[in-house]
């Protein structure tokens, strides 16, 4: 057993091992980046918090607590460094309608008990299942809630009081519109027009003039404007603290105040949830040498939504969510770490207490002018950028009858309805099956795309019966399911079409044989695995007894089915790439294993990687004697002349080149062969693995199941470390224009793991963390690119 096999030891015993490095966010300084972050945040989360405050129907004050309680408390506690939480929009309508039912001090009590909810939900870790929930219905819940604050705000906008239901706001509009106000109305088009304007200011003003929040900016001009003017409007009016109203047991029906804890829970879960993987995507996307933030831990940040939701609801705070606009203008202004956001909460605190009377000139015709746009804007987002995702995924029945179905009752029935129509649409496809045949050469094919239910049968046996007696027969099948009565259905059919004379052959979508329904020794085949390399205990030369020179050479028969199937498909890119030549965002540094497609596990397509193959991913040192002039010529090109992004090593699971690395005879023994001459660069990693001075790699957690792992853990590291020692590499590191990536892929799992742990030359253990699977959001490309 070589000396670096994993063990178990006790604690004692393992004192001697370096400890983990301490994460970035977990001291008492503070990075200026993150001062001047929470700044900005701060100038935009006070006028919506009081904007969103007037919009429920809440004090005023309310909307102060929640973004204070939100960035101190979610902040300290959430998964999330740098997702901001506080009051949002998207709560507004749930809000107000508890408050009408219930009463102001009841729904803080609400927002107590949903806090403990989520609570309870992070402790079983359900925070990846919440995010099962289809994007069509979340985006739909979003803009039902758009279009009902954007029709009541309206109502405050001209001077009038908005209705409880959006149906009502719409009766009401045209009394409305005959009853303007033109105080309020001349303040909120001075508002709107700020808004539009602030970030389209040209030339060098505008720039430092944007450097200022437009929210911010367009409140403060209404405010001067309605004081100048002297107009007679109601005023921003925050009431002594010592007045302020704190919670109080609801009276109701149970399962009425039930529900609404349900809603709360669900809708600030399920929002916080989204905005902290998006809050991920660009942080990920920033191209600055900033130091690592760490990915969201769901779990985590759902317990700390939980947290900040008691507190909330304790102090008489509205309930508390992730959001994304002031997460964004979080990570867009610089910030690094949770002290960002917990600064911001800070601020928020001291302006409440120490400015009433500077926020008492702010006119409520300003911020309802704010919460209006605001949800407009949103709106047209949803309409823009997430409707062209949810019909690119034909799912835009689920996404109109969820908007459709928010709007005209509540969230939740809303939701509800949305899911049932999901689930309707998900069985529709599952049930839709195209049948097509056709006569080509004395061959009749006939070709079934789509899932082979019992519902699919009638119409599969009709157009098989269609076929004469006696006659060649191909069905090609195009699917991931096929239940047991279409088995039955088509072993019934070849056995009666082969007592008759003909010949049945079923294939793939590739065009290659699969398993006939009549033979039990074939049955773990399946018409969605036409890629495998198996052949499930075929004897070539009795089938090519039963089916002389039906045989097809299996690279012939993939390259019949590209140009059938994916060719007209990639047609029109592949040609722009011969136009424009190859712009590789990363040069992938991978083994020659055939396990290991690279374009599958990460979701690349032509002109995303530049790939360089060999055995254990290795990365020949530029001052061996006999260094290989191969991989050195691919980076080099790849990093000067290609000038890409990023380079990812990237090792897998039970690698030969490790396995042949540990099982090697002594230096200078054994046969001199090609491989072991290749595998010599690989000493370095061996080395590292059994020396003391580094902590072994951790998959997940967890220590490798075995020496091959960790070993292939622990070449990762090294390649890396191999790879700074190029000059062209170490070059680029140095001006801050290429990043190095480790990665490990488990075959067996088919999970991806990223090294996460330990950045920087005191690294002392290195980190492989999962990669999630997580939902499309804003601004996702249509097509999909290498993580």
């Amino acid at each position: 057993m070589p000396a670096c096999q994993p063990c178990t030891t006790t604690p004692a015993a393992d004192d001697h091992r370096p400890r983990p490095p301490r994460r970035p966010d977990r001291g008492f300084r503070v990075h200026p980046a993150d001062l001047s972050a929470s700044i900005s945040v701060f100038l935009i989360a006070l006028p919506l918090s009081l904007g969103i405050a007037l919009a429920t129907g809440a004090p005023l004050q309310a909307g102060l607590v929640a973004a204070a309680v939100g960035g101190v408390v979610a902040g300290l506690l959430g998964g999330s460094p740098l997702q901001v939480s506080g009051p949002a929009a998207g709560l507004t309508v749930i809000t107000a309608d508890l408050i009408q039912r219930y009463g102001w001090r009841a729904t803080c009590a609400i927002t107590v008990v949903a806090g403990l909810a989520q609570l309870a939900l992070a402790a079983v870790r359900v925070a990846r299942s919440a995010l099962a929930v289809s994007p069509a219905i979340v985006h739909g819940m979003l803009a039902g809630i758009g279009v009902t604050i954007a029709l009541a705000q309206l109502h405050i906008v001209l001077g009038g009081t908005p209705h409880s239901s959006a149906v009502g706001n719409v009766r009401a509009l045209p009394a409305q519109l005959a009853h303007v106000h033109p105080a309020a109305l001349s303040v909120s088009a001075v508002t709107i027009a700020l808004l539009l304007a602030w970030p389209r200011i040209p030339g060098n003003t505008g720039r430092a003039l944007r450097k200022v929040p437009a929210a911010l900016a367009s409140v403060v001009a209404a405010t001067v404007v309605a004081v100048l003017a002297g107009l007679s409007l109601p005023r921003v009016d925050l009431p002594s603290w010592s007045s302020h109203a704190l919670p109080a047991l609801p009276e109701g029906t149970i399962p009425g105040i039930a529900a609404a804890v349900l809603t709360i829970t669900l809708v600030t879960s399920v929002q916080s949830l989204l905005s902290a993987v998006a809050v991920d995507k660009l942080v990920a996307a920033r191209k600055d040498a900033r130091p690592t933030v760490h990915r969201s831990d769901l779990d985590r940040e759902l317990a700390g939504q939980g947290a900040a939701n008691m507190v909330s609801g304790a102090l008489g705070g509205l309930p508390v969510a992730g959001v994304a606009v002031r997460s964004t203008a979080n990570v867009k202004a610089g910030g690094i770490s949770r002290h960002s956001t917990m600064l911001h909460g800070l601020w928020v605190a001291v302006a409440a207490l120490l400015l009433p009377p500077v926020l008492g000139l702010i006119p409520l015709a300003a911020l309802a002018a704010l919460a209006a746009l605001v949800m407009v804007v949103g709106v047209q987002m949803v309409n823009l950028t997430h409707l062209r995702s949810v019909r690119r995924n034909r799912e835009i029945l689920v996404y109109a009858v969820t908007t459709t179905a928010v709007v005209f009752t509540d969230v939740l029935a809303g939701v509800a309805i949305g899911i049932a129509v999901a689930v309707a649409v998900a069985l529709h496809r599952l049930t839709r099956t195209r049948i097509t045949m056709e006569e080509r050469d004395g061959i009749h094919r006939v070709r079934v795309r789509g899932q082979l239910t019992f519902l699919a049968v009638p119409r599969l046996s009709r157009a098989l019966a269609q076929l004469p007696h006696g006659v060649d027969a191909v069905v090609e099948l195009d699917g991931s399911f096929m239940d047991h009565a279409a088995f039955e259905a088509l072993h019934d059919w070849q056995a009666a079409h082969e007592t008759h004379g003909g010949t049945v052959e079923f294939t793939g979508r590739s065009g290659g044989r699969i398993a006939e329904p009549a033979s039990e020794s074939h049955a773990c085949c399946r018409p969605w695995t036409p890629w495998r390399n198996h052949h499930c205990g075929e004897h070539p030369a009795t089938e090519g007894e039963q089916r002389p020179g039906r045989r097809r050479h299996q690279l012939a028969s993939g390259l019949s089915s590209f140009q059938r199937n994916t060719a007209p498909l990639v047609r029109g890119e592949l040609a722009r790439l011969a136009r424009e030549g190859q712009r590789p965002s990363q040069l992938f540094l991978t083994c020659t294993d055939s396990r290991l497609v690279t374009s599958m596990i990460t979701a690349s397509g032509p002109g995303d990687l530049f790939t360089v193959r060999n055995m254990g991913n290795l990365v020949p040192l530029t001052d061996e004697e006999t260094v290989d002039d191969s991989v050195a010529a691919a980076i080099e090109y790849a990093v000067d002349v290609l000038r890409v992004d990023s380079i990812t090593v990237c090792g897998h699971s039970d690698c030969a080149a490790m396995e042949a690395l540990l099982n090697a005879p002594p230096d200078g023994t054994g046969a001199t062969t090609p491989l072991r001459r290749w595998l010599r660069h690989g000493r370095p990693s061996l080395e590292r693995l059994r020396s003391r001075r580094h902590a072994w790699a951790r998959i997940s957690g967890r220590l490798p199941v075995d020496a091959v792992e960790q070993l292939g853990l622990t070449n990762v590291v090294q390649q890396l470390e191999h790879l700074r020692a190029h000059e062209s590499v170490a070059r680029r590191l140095a001006d801050g224009t290429l990043q190095l990536h480790g990665m490990f892929f488990h075959v067996g799992e088919a999970q991806a793991y990223l090294l996460t742990g330990g950045e920087g030359p005191d690294r002392i253990d290195d980190v492989f963390d999962r990669v999630a699977p997580v939902p499309p959001t804003e601004g996702t490309p249509a097509r999909p690119t290498a993580a």
